[in-house]
Protein backbone atom coordinates (compact mmCIF):
# COMPACT_ATOMS: atom_id res chain seq x y z
CA UNK A 1 0.00 0.00 0.00
CA UNK A 2 1.68 3.16 -1.21
CA UNK A 3 2.05 6.67 0.11
CA UNK A 4 3.37 10.00 -1.01
CA UNK A 5 7.03 10.58 -0.25
CA UNK A 6 8.22 14.14 -0.04
CA UNK A 7 9.96 16.18 2.60
CA UNK A 8 7.15 18.72 2.65
CA UNK A 9 4.48 16.06 3.14
CA UNK A 10 6.40 14.03 5.71
CA UNK A 11 7.39 16.88 8.00
CA UNK A 12 5.14 19.88 7.38
CA UNK A 13 5.51 21.14 10.94
CA UNK A 14 9.07 20.02 11.68
CA UNK A 15 10.20 23.59 12.30
CA UNK A 16 7.19 24.63 14.36
CA UNK A 17 8.91 24.60 17.75
CA UNK A 18 7.50 26.07 20.98
CA UNK A 19 9.99 28.92 20.74
CA UNK A 20 8.90 29.73 17.19
CA UNK A 21 5.23 29.71 18.22
CA UNK A 22 5.85 32.16 21.05
CA UNK A 23 8.13 34.33 18.90
CA UNK A 24 5.44 34.42 16.21
CA UNK A 25 2.92 35.75 18.70
CA UNK A 26 5.38 38.30 20.00
CA UNK A 27 5.91 39.49 16.41
CA UNK A 28 2.28 40.65 16.37
CA UNK A 29 2.49 42.28 19.79
CA UNK A 30 1.36 39.40 22.02
CA UNK A 31 3.73 38.55 24.86
CA UNK A 32 3.12 35.12 26.32
CA UNK A 33 3.68 33.62 29.75
CA UNK A 34 5.66 30.88 27.95
CA UNK A 35 2.73 28.56 28.64
CA UNK A 36 0.65 26.89 25.97
CA UNK A 37 -1.45 23.82 25.27
CA UNK A 38 -1.76 21.97 21.96
CA UNK A 39 -5.42 21.62 20.95
CA UNK A 40 -6.98 18.80 18.99
CA UNK A 41 -6.29 19.56 15.33
CA UNK A 42 -4.67 17.52 12.58
CA UNK A 43 -5.00 19.56 9.41
CA UNK A 44 -3.48 22.63 11.05
CA UNK A 45 -1.65 23.08 14.34
CA UNK A 46 -3.62 24.95 16.98
CA UNK A 47 -2.47 26.09 20.42
CA UNK A 48 -4.03 27.77 23.42
CA UNK A 49 -1.49 30.35 24.60
CA UNK A 50 -1.58 32.27 27.89
CA UNK A 51 -0.56 35.92 27.62
CA UNK A 52 1.15 38.16 30.16
CA UNK A 53 -1.36 41.01 30.18
CA UNK A 54 -4.45 39.76 28.37
CA UNK A 55 -6.83 36.83 28.12
CA UNK A 56 -5.50 33.61 26.56
CA UNK A 57 -5.66 33.35 22.78
CA UNK A 58 -5.79 30.52 20.26
CA UNK A 59 -2.99 30.52 17.68
CA UNK A 60 -3.68 28.62 14.46
CA UNK A 61 -0.71 27.71 12.24
CA UNK A 62 -1.82 26.73 8.75
CA UNK A 63 -0.66 23.58 7.02
CA UNK A 64 1.91 24.66 4.44
CA UNK A 65 0.76 24.64 0.81
CA UNK A 66 -2.88 23.75 1.49
CA UNK A 67 -4.51 27.17 1.04
CA UNK A 68 -3.22 30.25 -0.74
CA UNK A 69 -3.01 33.56 1.10
CA UNK A 70 -5.98 34.79 -0.94
CA UNK A 71 -8.07 31.78 0.07
CA UNK A 72 -7.29 32.21 3.76
CA UNK A 73 -8.04 35.93 3.65
CA UNK A 74 -11.34 35.19 1.93
CA UNK A 75 -12.29 32.82 4.74
CA UNK A 76 -11.30 35.44 7.33
CA UNK A 77 -13.32 38.15 5.58
CA UNK A 78 -16.41 35.94 5.58
CA UNK A 79 -16.16 35.16 9.29
CA UNK A 80 -15.47 38.81 10.14
CA UNK A 81 -18.59 39.79 8.18
CA UNK A 82 -20.60 37.31 10.26
CA UNK A 83 -19.18 38.61 13.53
CA UNK A 84 -19.90 42.21 12.52
CA UNK A 85 -23.57 41.21 12.24
CA UNK A 86 -23.46 39.69 15.74
CA UNK A 87 -23.65 36.17 14.39
CA UNK A 88 -21.73 33.95 16.86
CA UNK A 89 -18.89 32.91 14.57
CA UNK A 90 -15.44 33.01 16.18
CA UNK A 91 -13.46 35.39 13.98
CA UNK A 92 -9.70 35.98 13.80
CA UNK A 93 -8.29 38.97 15.64
CA UNK A 94 -7.15 41.93 13.58
CA UNK A 95 -3.57 42.55 14.72
CA UNK A 96 -1.37 45.20 13.15
CA UNK A 97 -4.12 45.81 10.62
CA UNK A 98 -4.49 42.26 9.33
CA UNK A 99 -5.65 38.77 10.26
CA UNK A 100 -3.14 36.58 8.39
CA UNK A 101 0.47 36.71 9.55
CA UNK A 102 3.75 34.99 8.67
CA UNK A 103 6.71 34.10 10.85
CA UNK A 104 9.55 31.65 10.36
CA UNK A 105 8.03 30.20 7.21
CA UNK A 106 4.62 29.54 8.77
CA UNK A 107 1.38 31.42 8.24
CA UNK A 108 -0.81 31.90 11.27
CA UNK A 109 -3.88 33.62 12.67
CA UNK A 110 -4.88 34.43 16.24
CA UNK A 111 -8.36 33.93 17.68
CA UNK A 112 -10.02 34.78 20.99
CA UNK A 113 -10.44 31.84 23.30
CA UNK A 114 -14.01 30.51 23.20
CA UNK A 115 -15.15 27.95 25.71
CA UNK A 116 -18.17 25.71 25.51
CA UNK A 117 -19.44 22.19 25.19
CA UNK A 118 -20.83 20.07 22.39
CA UNK A 119 -24.47 21.02 21.70
CA UNK A 120 -27.21 18.55 22.63
CA UNK A 121 -28.67 17.87 19.21
CA UNK A 122 -31.37 15.64 20.69
CA UNK A 123 -32.92 18.75 22.26
CA UNK A 124 -35.43 20.32 19.87
CA UNK A 125 -34.94 23.86 21.19
CA UNK A 126 -31.17 23.54 20.74
CA UNK A 127 -31.35 22.36 17.16
CA UNK A 128 -33.92 25.03 16.22
CA UNK A 129 -31.67 27.66 17.81
CA UNK A 130 -28.74 26.41 15.74
CA UNK A 131 -30.91 26.48 12.65
CA UNK A 132 -31.63 30.17 13.18
CA UNK A 133 -27.93 31.02 13.24
CA UNK A 134 -27.10 28.80 10.26
CA UNK A 135 -29.87 30.62 8.41
CA UNK A 136 -28.22 33.91 9.31
CA UNK A 137 -24.81 32.60 8.21
CA UNK A 138 -26.31 31.62 4.86
CA UNK A 139 -28.11 34.94 4.46
CA UNK A 140 -24.68 36.58 4.61
CA UNK A 141 -23.12 33.82 2.55
CA UNK A 142 -25.60 34.46 -0.25
CA UNK A 143 -24.65 38.14 -0.58
CA UNK A 144 -21.63 37.43 -2.77
CA UNK A 145 -19.56 34.41 -3.85
CA UNK A 146 -16.11 33.27 -2.90
CA UNK A 147 -13.67 34.07 -5.68
CA UNK A 148 -10.49 32.29 -4.55
CA UNK A 149 -11.88 29.39 -2.53
CA UNK A 150 -13.05 26.19 -4.24
CA UNK A 151 -16.56 24.80 -4.54
CA UNK A 152 -17.96 21.64 -3.03
CA UNK A 153 -18.60 19.64 -6.17
CA UNK A 154 -18.44 16.15 -7.63
CA UNK A 155 -15.14 16.80 -9.39
CA UNK A 156 -13.22 18.03 -6.35
CA UNK A 157 -14.69 15.87 -3.60
CA UNK A 158 -15.33 12.71 -5.60
CA UNK A 159 -13.48 12.29 -8.87
CA UNK A 160 -10.20 13.93 -7.85
CA UNK A 161 -10.20 12.05 -4.54
CA UNK A 162 -10.77 8.73 -6.36
CA UNK A 163 -8.06 9.48 -8.92
CA UNK A 164 -5.53 10.44 -6.24
CA UNK A 165 -6.08 7.23 -4.27
CA UNK A 166 -5.69 5.13 -7.41
CA UNK A 167 -2.62 7.02 -8.62
CA UNK A 168 -0.82 6.61 -5.30
CA UNK A 169 -1.48 2.92 -4.75
CA UNK A 170 -3.45 3.03 -1.54
CA UNK A 171 -6.09 0.45 -2.48
CA UNK A 172 -4.99 -3.18 -1.78
CA UNK A 173 -4.53 -5.17 -4.98
CA UNK A 174 -7.15 -7.77 -4.09
CA UNK A 175 -9.75 -5.04 -3.43
CA UNK A 176 -8.82 -2.75 -6.31
CA UNK A 177 -11.46 -4.00 -8.73
CA UNK A 178 -14.26 -4.01 -6.15
CA UNK A 179 -13.35 -0.58 -4.78
CA UNK A 180 -12.96 1.01 -8.21
CA UNK A 181 -16.30 -0.39 -9.33
CA UNK A 182 -18.23 0.65 -6.23
CA UNK A 183 -16.75 4.16 -6.26
CA UNK A 184 -17.79 4.66 -9.87
CA UNK A 185 -21.30 3.39 -9.09
CA UNK A 186 -21.43 5.72 -6.08
CA UNK A 187 -20.35 8.71 -8.17
CA UNK A 188 -23.02 7.86 -10.73
CA UNK A 189 -25.53 7.90 -7.87
CA UNK A 190 -24.22 11.30 -6.80
CA UNK A 191 -24.61 12.63 -10.34
CA UNK A 192 -28.20 11.34 -10.50
CA UNK A 193 -28.97 12.98 -7.16
CA UNK A 194 -27.65 16.35 -8.35
CA UNK A 195 -29.65 15.96 -11.57
CA UNK A 196 -32.84 15.31 -9.57
CA UNK A 197 -32.16 18.38 -7.42
CA UNK A 198 -31.78 20.57 -10.49
CA UNK A 199 -29.92 23.85 -10.52
CA UNK A 200 -29.68 24.51 -6.79
CA UNK A 201 -27.95 27.70 -5.75
CA UNK A 202 -24.41 27.64 -4.37
CA UNK A 203 -23.53 30.05 -1.56
CA UNK A 204 -20.71 30.61 0.90
CA UNK A 205 -20.84 27.88 3.54
CA UNK A 206 -19.19 26.92 6.79
CA UNK A 207 -18.46 23.71 4.89
CA UNK A 208 -17.81 21.41 7.86
CA UNK A 209 -20.77 22.19 10.10
CA UNK A 210 -20.97 19.27 12.52
CA UNK A 211 -21.41 19.23 16.28
CA UNK A 212 -17.64 19.22 16.85
CA UNK A 213 -17.36 22.64 15.24
CA UNK A 214 -20.05 24.21 17.42
CA UNK A 215 -19.36 25.26 21.00
CA UNK A 216 -22.41 25.72 23.23
CA UNK A 217 -22.36 28.20 26.12
CA UNK A 218 -24.96 27.67 28.83
CA UNK A 219 -25.07 30.95 30.72
CA UNK A 220 -24.78 34.69 30.34
CA UNK A 221 -25.35 36.95 27.38
CA UNK A 222 -23.27 34.61 25.18
CA UNK A 223 -25.59 31.67 25.83
CA UNK A 224 -26.13 29.54 22.76
CA UNK A 225 -24.05 28.17 19.87
CA UNK A 226 -20.72 29.52 18.68
CA UNK A 227 -19.49 28.36 15.27
CA UNK A 228 -15.75 27.70 14.97
CA UNK A 229 -13.25 26.49 12.38
CA UNK A 230 -14.32 27.84 8.99
CA UNK A 231 -11.19 26.28 7.48
CA UNK A 232 -13.31 24.29 5.00
CA UNK A 233 -15.51 27.23 3.98
CA UNK A 234 -16.40 27.00 0.31
CA UNK A 235 -19.21 27.47 -2.18
CA UNK A 236 -21.92 24.82 -2.13
CA UNK A 237 -25.58 24.00 -1.51
CA UNK A 238 -27.09 25.16 1.79
CA UNK A 239 -27.97 21.63 2.89
CA UNK A 240 -24.24 20.87 3.29
CA UNK A 241 -24.31 22.88 6.53
CA UNK A 242 -27.41 21.03 7.77
CA UNK A 243 -27.14 17.32 7.04
CA UNK A 244 -24.18 16.62 9.36
CA UNK A 245 -26.32 17.72 12.31
CA UNK A 246 -28.82 14.91 11.61
CA UNK A 247 -28.54 11.42 13.10
CA UNK A 248 -30.49 8.26 13.79
CA UNK A 249 -33.16 6.53 11.76
CA UNK A 250 -34.94 8.16 8.85
CA UNK A 251 -37.90 9.36 10.95
CA UNK A 252 -35.57 10.88 13.55
CA UNK A 253 -33.56 12.66 10.86
CA UNK A 254 -36.74 14.06 9.33
CA UNK A 255 -37.85 15.48 12.69
CA UNK A 256 -34.42 16.97 13.36
CA UNK A 257 -34.36 18.54 9.91
CA UNK A 258 -37.81 20.03 10.45
CA UNK A 259 -36.63 21.57 13.72
CA UNK A 260 -33.48 22.94 12.07
CA UNK A 261 -35.47 24.46 9.23
CA UNK A 262 -38.04 25.91 11.62
CA UNK A 263 -35.29 28.21 12.86
CA UNK A 264 -33.36 28.43 9.59
CA UNK A 265 -36.24 29.76 7.52
CA UNK A 266 -36.77 32.68 9.89
CA UNK A 267 -33.72 34.16 8.15
CA UNK A 268 -33.12 32.35 4.87
CA UNK A 269 -35.30 30.39 2.48
CA UNK A 270 -34.46 26.71 2.08
CA UNK A 271 -34.87 25.12 -1.34
CA UNK A 272 -36.54 21.75 -0.68
CA UNK A 273 -35.00 20.32 -3.86
CA UNK A 274 -31.73 20.17 -1.91
CA UNK A 275 -33.14 17.26 0.12
CA UNK A 276 -32.15 15.10 -2.87
CA UNK A 277 -28.52 15.92 -2.06
CA UNK A 278 -28.20 14.73 1.54
CA UNK A 279 -27.02 11.18 0.81
CA UNK A 280 -25.06 12.37 -2.23
CA UNK A 281 -23.13 14.84 -0.08
CA UNK A 282 -22.56 12.14 2.53
CA UNK A 283 -21.15 9.89 -0.20
CA UNK A 284 -18.78 12.60 -1.44
CA UNK A 285 -17.62 13.22 2.12
CA UNK A 286 -16.82 9.53 2.63
CA UNK A 287 -14.72 9.35 -0.55
CA UNK A 288 -13.03 12.66 0.21
CA UNK A 289 -12.24 11.60 3.78
CA UNK A 290 -10.32 8.52 2.64
CA UNK A 291 -8.30 10.65 0.24
CA UNK A 292 -7.67 13.26 2.94
CA UNK A 293 -6.22 10.64 5.28
CA UNK A 294 -4.13 9.18 2.47
CA UNK A 295 -2.75 12.57 1.44
CA UNK A 296 -1.67 13.21 5.03
CA UNK A 297 -0.34 9.73 5.79
CA UNK A 298 3.33 10.78 5.72
CA UNK A 299 2.62 13.35 8.45
CA UNK A 300 3.62 11.47 11.65
CA UNK A 301 0.56 12.80 13.47
CA UNK A 302 -1.79 10.83 11.22
CA UNK A 303 -0.64 7.20 11.70
CA UNK A 304 -0.56 7.87 15.43
CA UNK A 305 -4.11 9.24 15.48
CA UNK A 306 -5.69 6.97 12.83
CA UNK A 307 -3.98 3.56 13.20
CA UNK A 308 -6.94 1.79 11.60
CA UNK A 309 -6.48 3.61 8.29
CA UNK A 310 -4.86 1.93 5.27
CA UNK A 311 -5.49 -1.58 6.53
CA UNK A 312 -7.21 -4.38 4.68
CA UNK A 313 -10.21 -4.09 7.01
CA UNK A 314 -10.48 -0.35 6.42
CA UNK A 315 -10.83 -0.70 2.65
CA UNK A 316 -13.20 -3.66 2.96
CA UNK A 317 -15.44 -1.54 5.15
CA UNK A 318 -15.32 1.34 2.64
CA UNK A 319 -16.56 -0.95 -0.12
CA UNK A 320 -19.51 -2.05 2.04
CA UNK A 321 -20.19 1.52 3.15
CA UNK A 322 -20.37 2.82 -0.41
CA UNK A 323 -22.69 -0.02 -1.43
CA UNK A 324 -25.04 1.13 1.34
CA UNK A 325 -24.79 4.70 0.09
CA UNK A 326 -25.67 3.65 -3.46
CA UNK A 327 -28.92 2.16 -2.13
CA UNK A 328 -29.67 5.19 0.06
CA UNK A 329 -29.21 7.61 -2.85
CA UNK A 330 -31.90 5.75 -4.78
CA UNK A 331 -34.44 6.12 -1.96
CA UNK A 332 -36.88 9.06 -1.90
CA UNK A 333 -35.53 12.15 -0.12
CA UNK A 334 -36.40 12.92 3.48
CA UNK A 335 -39.88 14.30 4.02
CA UNK A 336 -40.17 17.00 6.63
CA UNK A 337 -41.92 15.74 9.78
Amino acid sequence: MGAVNSAAASAPYAGLTPDLILDALESVGLRSEARMLALNSFENRVYLVWLEDAAPVVAKFYRPARWSDAQIREEHAFVLALAEREIPAVAPLVLQGKTLHEFGGFRFAVYPRCGGRTPELEDRETIEWMGRFIGRIHAVGALKPFVARPALDIAGFGEEARDWLLAHGFIPADLLEAWTSVVEQALEGVRRSFARAGGVRALRLHGDCHAGNVLWTDAGELRGPHFVDFDDARMGPAVQDLWMLLSGERASMARQLADLLSGYEDFHRFDARELHLIEALRTLRLIHYSAWLARRWDDPAFPAAFPWFNTQRYWQDRVLELREQIALMDEPPLELA
